[in-house]
């Protein structure tokens, strides 16, 4: 959101706005898009924006200036060995700091839960997790863990400082990722989700708000509270029944409290993440977060390159495969995946994501045979297209064959008449 103002903690005034659903992502932008236009000086912030345009009330918007969201003080000497600075962020379970670790003299994140939750043992025991599981992985594309402990009341994690911002914020900030730029920045977390799949972890939280971007532009996946190893069967069948995840990016089986979650879920979240980038919209869209995770089951998906017609029919294609609702007909691996794209990347077509007319129905016009169409027209996205997708499949392939035809009569007319 560094676009809209011109401090981090603007950037997170905005998010915080639309996480408390106290102004819709389009009203942030709309006003963004004021003070843009406003001459210097007149405006003095986004807040001040949104106010006057009737998106915040005078109240709502003190309220978020004064900090009021239990974001707890600041417990700069209750956590040895670290010294905190500022705080750069705040969720629904914990504060994170900017701070000094004293003993090798770096910055750092510290992540700190509330004491309101220390009480709660499965918050306690979901932010052990998220330490843990952060541990026992170490990639450049991943945010790295340091230490995780309890000091006193709190409860903390520190992790690598990422200085940047979030996927969300450039959104959120009406940023639409031209193709190539979001084909990278979904390759690096595809090379994270890769290298947390083959130890056997699952992130099943994969978003915008959770993917970290450098200055340099190096994607990194954080928050890990949600990771679960694929073997920990007495987890999975704890929360067998509840769906966790974030309703915009959830899985359909996740949605379903299947016992069996897999990597499969962490692709069908990529791809939501992708579809939201390069569109600007998330997948669905409802008024509650059950009306959202119902059309994830049941409503066919509006191809991304029907919202933003600049895209590839490759990237159209790659994505649906990655949001098909049957998870047998996603990709098997994020490895399959980073083919795709680097694919993509070099201007060549996808391999296992099928675009509308393959190989298989080429052949067979060649060869002259008839040709059947599936309900899908992109293999290995069964369900996903509605009737007009596949008439406009359906069309070419059919004026290819009358002029076909047409050229054998005139043809034949020819030789006739030489005759």
């Amino acid at each position: 959101m560094a676009d809209i103002a011109d401090t981090r903690e603007d950037s997170q005034f905005c998010r915080l706005v639309v996480e408390r659903h106290l102004a819709t992502a389009g009203e942030v932008r709309s006003a963004a898009e004021q003070l843009r236009a406003s001459p210097k000086g007149e405006s003095a912030s986004i807040g001040e924006t949104l106010v006057s345009l009737g998106y915040l009330t005078r109240s709502q918007l003190s309220r978020l200036q004064s900090g009021s969201e239990d974001s707890g003080s600041r417990p700069a000497q209750q956590i040895p060995g670290y010294q905190l600075q500022k705080k750069v962020g705040a969720g629904a379970m914990a504060v994170v700091y900017r701070a000094k670790q004293i003993s090798l003299d770096r910055t750092v994140a510290v992540k700190v839960l509330p004491r309101r939750l220390s009480k709660n043992t499965e918050f306690v025991e979901r932010f052990y997790r998220e330490g843990r599981a952060a541990a026992k992985l170490n990639h450049n594309n991943i945010v790295q863990a340091i230490d995780v402990g309890e000091a006193g009341e709190y409860h903390y994690f520190a992790m690598e400082y990422v200085e940047g911002c979030t996927v969300f914020d450039e959104i959120a900030a009406g940023n639409v990722y031209r193709e190539s730029e979001a084909i990278e920045i979904v390759r690096q977390i595809a090379e994270a989700l890769l290298h947390a799949h083959e130890r056997g972890f699952i992130h099943r939280d994969v978003k915008p708000k959770n993917i970290m971007l450098t200055k340099d532009r190096v994607a990194k996946l954080a928050d890990m509270g949600l990771a679960r190893e694929t073997t920990d069967m007495e987890a999975a069948l704890a929360e067998a029944g509840r769906a966790y995840g974030t309703p915009y990016y959830i899985s359909p089986e996740q949605i379903r409290g299947e016992v069996n979650i897999d990597h499969r879920a962490d692709i069908y979240s990529l791809g939501a993440t992708f579809y939201h980038m390069i569109t600007g919209r998330v997948p669905f869209e409802g008024p509650t977060p059950a009306a959202v995770m119902h059309k994830h089951l049941k409503e066919l998906l509006v191809p991304p390159d029907h919202l933003n017609t600049r895209l590839t029919s490759g990237c159209g294609a790659m994505v649906e495969m990655m949001m098909a609702k049957d998870r047998e007909e996603r990709y098997a691996s994020a490895r399959e995946v980073l083919t795709d794209l680097d694919l993509l990347a070099h201007g060549r077509p996808p391999r296992y994501a099928r675009q509308n007319v393959g190989h298989e129905v080429l052949d067979t016009l060649a060869e002259g045979k008839a040709i059947e169409f599936t309900p899908s027209s992109r293999s290995g996205a069964a369900g996903q297209h509605s009737a007009e997708t596949d008439s406009r499949v359906l069309l070419p392939v059919t004026i290819g064959l009358g002029i076909l035809a047409a050229i054998s009569i005139l043809v034949n007319v020819i030789l006739a008449v030489w005759r």
